[in-house]
């Protein structure tokens, strides 16, 4: 059987973050979920039935970010604006998202970081988030096709990236108990201290996303956030199901409103989309 093994999953997104990092754009315009499952064509079928059953649970789309190293955290800042934007209150939701952006300086300011060394990617963030309720100059709000592009400029993009690596790992720092019993340094597998592991491995440009960094920024933001693991380990019947695995917010955040779903191949992280056809085009409201 022609069987893709854990490490071939992971040498062909070492491969998309290697030859493609350049030349992708840094989020791309959603594409249907279909377009994976052809990537995958000569590989394990039960690789492919795994796409499909996500198909099948209304994943229609897929939004690929460059594989760099940040995916996990451009990925989620994406879709954390996308979700205000298409928020069915807009005003509550970018209020409640900037009260809780808003509420992070002082924790960053408390676990020692520099004012200089944040407030201008803080600021380019909260901006966007402004500009969905908010006009610009040119009378102008943020739509579909705005946010693509603010995601799509390096300096803008990198800007909100790097903003969420700050709000990360401040908050490791912050509750250094919860998060220090779990990691370790990933290149030797030792034990590490929150400090030099925040400063190593989540504030350095690069380096990839883990569960204590992704639990740790779902409880920044107040955002549940659900992962899904497209890989060959599956379940011990042998499902093509895809595992989910739920990071849930401190629950003060919207409420009610619907977790941000990222897509998992080893070494990488996308966005996988529920809205289907024009995916550029905010749906109508009923």
């Amino acid at each position: 059987e022609n069987q893709l093994s854990e490490h071939d999953l992971y040498l062909l997104a070492q491969q998309l973050k290697d030859e493609e990092a350049n030349k992708r754009p840094l989020i791309s315009s959603a594409e249907p979920l279909s377009a994976l499952r052809e990537e995958y064509t000569n590989g394990t079928g039960n690789f492919l039935e795994k796409i499909e059953w996500l198909m099948s649970q209304g994943w229609r789309g897929l939004r690929r970010t460059r594989g760099d190293g940040d995916c996990f955290y451009r990925s989620l800042a994406y879709a954390y604006v996308e979700r205000l934007l298409f928020a069915d209150d807009q005003d509550l939701a970018v209020a409640s998202a900037k009260s809780i952006l808003e509420a992070k300086l002082k924790v960053l300011e408390q676990v020692g970081f520099d004012k200089l060394a944040y407030e201008d990617f803080y600021d380019a963030f909260i901006e966007v988030i402004d500009l969905i309720i908010k006009p610009n100059k040119h009378g102008q709000k943020l739509d579909a096709h705005g946010l693509l592009e603010f995601f799509q400029t390096p300096e803008l993009s990198n800007s909100a990236v790097f903003f969420l690596k700050l709000v990360t790992s401040a908050q490791m720092r912050s509750e250094p108990a919860l998060y220090e019993g779990f990691l370790m340094n990933p290149d030797t597998g030792d034990p590490m201290g929150v400090k030099e592991f925040c400063e190593r491995f989540v504030e350095a440009a690069g380096k990839e996303a883990d569960d204590p960094m992704i639990s740790a920024l779902t409880s920044a933001l107040s955002v549940p956030v659900n992962v899904a693991y497209l890989s060959n380990a599956g379940f011990s019947d042998s499902s093509h199901k895809v595992n989910f695995v739920e990071f849930q917010s401190d629950g003060t955040g919207l409420s009610g409103a619907e977790p941000i779903t990222l897509l998992y191949r080893p070494g990488h992280y996308d966005i996988l989309e529920k809205r289907a056809d024009d995916l550029e085009t905010r749906p109508d409201k009923k």
